[in-house]
């Protein structure tokens, strides 16, 4: 098996590790195969990829889009390191406002799978680092949200106290004023 897929503090989030294989030449792993991600629960068809690149201190987050376009995310890390945060936004779920943060870099070769309905950003940690991430349903603008990315009711423990932030990621409310239709 290519993959461990490890379990989080929040359902339905995983940690998973490719398996790298290394040598004089440099390395190779899988970084994604439908069968063993299906075989752990992951059957999301993916249907977009993104990349992004972002300087020390940027913050990106936190982002969910609505349904009908809600969105599964696969993210890693193709260079750099990040502080990687997702919150559970879905109503009736035992982790409801719930926040889980772990670090993916290109050189742990971790990657996070984030179901629908939970919010999800991150933070640079290295100098920059280039993120890509897959998810299982087009962009679309008029279903897009977010929360702050310092609502005092979710106390997430950020590892920069003044991040450089987009004009919409400075305006997004926190999490007990949203309009949120994610139920468990």
């Amino acid at each position: 098996m290519p993959f461990r897929f490890n379990a989080t503090e929040l359902p339905g989030l995983l940690l998973i590790e490719a398996l790298v294989f290394s040598d004089e030449r440099g390395f190779f792993m899988e970084s994604y195969k439908h069968s063993e991600f299906a075989a752990q629960g992951i059957g999301e068809h993916f249907v977009q990829a993104n990349q992004s690149r972002s300087f020390r201190a940027t913050l990106r987050g936190l982002h969910f889009q609505k349904p009908p376009q809600a969105q599964a995310k696969l993210i890693t890390a193709l260079d750099g390191e990040i502080y990687d945060v997702v919150v559970d936004i879905r109503h009736g779920s035992p982790t409801f406002g719930k926040w889980q943060g772990m670090h993916l870099s290109a050189k742990n070769g971790r990657m996070l799978y984030v179901p629908a309905g939970f919010a999800h950003g991150f933070c640079v940690i290295s100098e920059m680092a280039d993120i890509s991430y897959m998810t299982s349903a087009e962009y679309a603008p008029a279903l897009e949200g977010g929360i702050a990315w310092d609502d005092p009711d979710l106390k997430i423990v950020w590892p920069v106290d003044d991040p450089q932030l987009s004009q919409r990621d400075r305006g997004w409310p926190c999490l007990r004023e949203i309009a949120n239709e994610f139920r468990q």
